[in-house]
């Protein structure tokens, strides 16, 4: 009997091995293939089925008005795409954070007012203070405020919002899938865009604040007119965020970045992101000329004070009668409107979370006639400082916001304003991550008196800084009529009202009520009326005014109103001439 070769003997366990091997690789692709499909399931938004069915259009297009163009071309892709307003607001969110890294971002927050199905919502995705905040942290052992703390580098982040603001918006009402809404913004950040040179100037001059304190010019020394910029570590970042949902920014790989970009530095941790969480809270609402506003409730302070003006102005329609818009007389008492407003604001308006606002009180009709009756026609120019109504200077706010304003077909609607505070935020990039960092933390008040009108706004754990952020819709027998927002600060609910009455007082076109000369007073400095660069008080005013005990100044700021008005079926957008926005109606 001959006997078998070693090769002979081998050969079956040699086949059974290599069965063996290949059903182990089946089961592992199958493994990882059933892991794919979780993800992508758990990250998509809610089926399309599971969603209220689409209704027939309301109106004859949808429309846009958008900061640039790069936003706006988004929104036109998302609507051809079948996206409604909610996706198309948050694509332009995220392209924005791209193309517009001064103000647009992921690192940021802000507040969104929405029309869906007829029905008002509002997201507050305001900045939140990391749990080791406390009151005194901007300030020496003398008490003395540390200067520029609160404003550049890693202490002066608060914990952002905007990621989860726009993961809870689409998820909610989106129609389209997550990562198609986050498509846009990753070929912006993988191809590049051009920058403007209007972005260069204030790269320019957020830069010398940064220098030498952040890691901002490794980043954004590049940023130069008519060049291509291009982000590969944010494409990166925005990638994961499509294939994971919006929780990976606080749970995920980029929250560990964050981390230790903040370690040994600031203050935010892995527990303070994985806690945040945006709020849905009842929007403001008011009758107004027919009219219902939906605006921002706080910590907005806008909301109020835009409602507290309208109705003041509509109580004092009398004394306005056959005044010229921004004539003497008629800004003479506009600010004295503004006096009681900011009066009101410095006083009563903080964390709705932390502290009851007494929001009935303050837009109460009764009240706000009370209030609109301390107004004089021909008021004395050494006339005693306003005080809170019986139930201030405003904090310093930055302007450096950015808006946009979004209608579909089908009658929704959304106003978004967002923002890292000031121009590019804290000059903090994160490492690896390639986004920026809000200095929101300098909207609290940085050192307290111990006054009431200081408590309000103190830096606490978890609290949100008060904003002036006053993205706002109308409606008119229910249906969307206007939608509108501005960057600003302090002059965002200013300016919203003067271009509301623009429209609805004076019957100025969308176009003339964004081009008209605007102003803006707020309480203090005491009787110091500010003129924009784009529309500077002409001189005869200006002599007008002084007279009449006023200072003029003139600000830096120009406002950028992003607005859509809707006469019957028609959506009319329109972007303001003072920047490089773009307005679009879509068929």
């Amino acid at each position: 009997m001959s006997v078998p070769t070693y090769d002979a003997l081998r050969a079956p366990f040699a086949r059974a091995l290599a069965s063996a091997r290949v059903a182990c690789r089946t089961r592992r692709v199958l493994a990882s293939a059933w892991l794919a499909a979780f993800v992508v399931n758990v990250a998509a938004p809610l089926p399309a089925a599971a969603k209220t069915p689409t209704p027939k259009p309301a109106l004859d297009a949808s429309a846009l008005a958008a900061p640039d163009r790069y936003s706006a071309d988004t929104a036109q892709q998302i609507f051809a795409a079948g996206g409604n307003a909610v996706d198309a607001a948050v694509a332009m969110a995220f392209t924005l954070a791209v193309t517009r890294p001064d103000a647009g971002n992921l690192g940021g927050g802000g507040f969104m007012t929405l029309l869906v199905d007829g029905k008002p919502y509002f997201l507050d995705y305001r900045e939140r203070a990391p749990q080791q905040a406390t009151r005194d942290m901007y300030l020496d052992d003398k008490g003395n405020v540390v200067p520029g703390m609160s404003i550049v580098g890693h202490r002066a982040v608060a914990v952002p919002g905007t990621v989860d603001g726009m993961w809870q918006a689409q998820r909610r009402f989106g129609k389209l899938k997550w990562n198609q809404v986050l498509a846009p913004a990753i070929h912006y950040a993988t191809d590049g865009f051009q920058v403007d040179p209007r972005l260069q100037q204030r790269r320019d001059a957020a830069a010398k604040n940064f220098s030498g304190k952040t890691n901002f010019d490794a980043y954004f020394a590049n940023l130069k007119a008519g060049a291509t910029l291009r982000q590969p570590e944010l494409a990166q970042t925005l990638g994961r965020i499509a294939s994971d949902g919006g929780r990976e920014f606080y749970e995920g790989r980029t929250a560990g970045m964050i981390v230790a970009q903040m370690y040994g530095h600031g203050l935010i941790t892995n527990r303070d992101l994985s806690q945040y969480k945006a709020v849905w809270r009842e929007p403001l609402a008011a009758d107004w000329h027919g009219y219902r506003v939906i605006t921002a409730p706080p910590p907005s302070s806008g909301g109020i004070g835009l409602i507290q003006m309208l109705k003041m102005r509509a109580d004092l329609q009398p004394a306005f009668e056959g005044l010229a818009l921004n004539s003497a007389p008629y800004i003479q008492l506009i600010a004295q409107i503004e006096d009681r407003v900011f009066a009101d604001r410095q006083r009563y308006i903080g964390d709705p979370d932390a502290a009851p606002v007494s929001v009935a009180k303050l837009t109460d009709d009764a009240y706000l006639a009370q209030r609109a009756a301390e107004v004089k026609v021909e008021e004395a120019p050494a006339a005693a400082p306003v005080t809170p109504g019986s139930d201030g200077a405003a904090a310093a706010e930055k302007a450096q916001t950015t808006h946009f304003s979004v209608i579909d077909k089908w009658g929704n609607a959304v106003s978004n304003t967002y923002t890292l505070n000031g121009d590019f935020g804290s000059g903090v990039v994160v490492d690896g991550g390639g986004f920026l960092l809000n200095d929101a933390m300098d909207d609290f008040v940085i050192k307290p008196t111990g006054a009431a009108d200081t408590e309000l706004n103190t830096i606490g754990p978890g609290r949100r800084p008060i904003s002036s952020m006053t993205p706002t819709l109308l409606l008119k027998d229910g249906k969307i009529a206007l939608a509108i927002g501005t960057p600003g600060g302090s002059r965002i609910l200013t300016t919203i009202f003067q271009v509301m009455t623009n429209l609805y007082d004076f019957n100025l076109s969308p176009t003339d009520a964004l081009a008209a000369m605007r102003f803006h007073h707020q309480l203090l400095p005491q009787k110091t009326i500010y003129f924009e660069p784009y529309h500077p008080a002409p001189e005869e005013l200006a002599t007008q005014l002084k007279a009449l005990g006023y200072t003029v100044e003139q600000q830096s700021f120009n406002g950028d109103v992003q607005m859509i008005r809707v006469d019957g079926t028609t959506p009319e957008p329109a972007s303001d001439p003072r920047g490089a926005g773009v307005a679009r109606v879509i068929r």
